[in-house]
């Protein structure tokens, strides 16, 4: 066992563009060791926190949102927040993509990054894309605009280098307590979880009989007042109506079958007791709509 003060301990943000991969390059570092915070939803964007704990320390990540020329009132919040978060972490990774045109939306980044003295990693991501000469020419150019803490070029996609990516992170921060339990957990999070395993019990109970066409839709999650329970309202999405009443079951059994083998393990996860309500939807295209996919909890890298 190493001791608690040779574990590293300390707050990263991740910046970049909306394209750029952000997510999936976070999906991948978390892995299975994801435990998320945030502050009680409010109806501002706010950070989130990511919590990646493993034998080296934690690494808490925030997500801003995106640095951009604000239009409006909300922008200039939005940018403002982001902005304070570059001077209250121990260590920012910039995203961005394997080219060497430096477009206006990284210009505007860089002018903001040049006032912060915190350390900056420049992540390359995408390298999976360009061929290897490409890539040094895309170091070289970026190289120069700013001063560089180090630049890690990485496919979020592929995994490539996340690796050493964690291993640099960990170099950059202070020695230190851990600030979060390994299983914390914040409510998005939760609802995929939840949405997931309700989705499971479904397709492991009704076998062959259903073709993987199902997602779930977590409509509510609502604790009570006094804190004893937790009230989850689902929707499981299916195809065809055909589905619906083989979902259901004669009688409602089948339907009841599933919820009360996902409620054990949903309280399992949320160590509580769970009043879940499932209902049956059938959306004939659902997975062919982008809409549908992710308001069902499905993003590019699922599909």
């Amino acid at each position: 066992m190493m001791k608690a003060m040779n574990k590293k301990s300390g707050f990263v943000t991740l910046i970049g563009r909306p394209n750029v991969g952000k997510s999936t390059l976070m999906n991948h570092l978390i892995g299975q060791k994801i435990a998320i915070t945030s502050n009680k939803p409010q109806t501002t964007r706010n950070r989130i926190q990511t919590v990646f704990t493993d034998e080296r320390g934690q690494i808490i990540f925030l997500d801003t949102p995106g640095i951009h020329k604000a239009k409006n009132r909300l922008g200039e919040y939005m940018v403002s927040v982001a902005e304070r978060t570059l001077r209250e972490v121990d260590l920012i990774l910039w995203l961005v993509e394997p080219s060497t045109f430096i477009g206006a939306g990284e210009q505007y980044i860089c002018e903001q990054l040049q006032k912060i003295k915190t350390p900056i990693i420049l992540v390359i991501n995408k390298i999976d894309t360009v061929k290897k000469e490409e890539l040094l020419n895309i170091i070289a150019t970026y190289k120069d605009i700013l001063d560089f803490a180090e630049i890690i070029p990485v496919s979020a996609l592929k995994g490539e280098n996340t690796g050493d990516l964690l291993s640099t992170i960990y170099q950059y921060l202070p020695e230190g307590p851990m600030f979060f339990d390994e299983d914390t957990i914040t409510d998005q999070p939760e609802r995929q979880i939840v949405a997931e395993l309700v989705r499971e019990k479904a397709l492991r109970l009704l076998d062959e009989e259903i073709p993987h066409g199902i997602a779930v839709s977590i409509e509510q999650m609502k604790e009570r007042s006094n804190g004893s329970i937790i009230d989850i309202h689902a929707t499981i999405v299916c195809e065809r109506d055909s589905h619906k009443g083989i979902i259901i079951g004669k009688g409602g059994g089948m339907l009841k079958k599933i919820g009360s083998q996902a409620r054990l393990e949903i309280e399992n996860l949320l160590d509580c007791k769970v009043n879940l309500q499932l209902w049956v939807k059938v959306k004939k295209d659902w997975r062919d709509s982008d809409f549908l996919l992710k308001n069902y909890g499905f993003h590019d890298k699922d599909y």
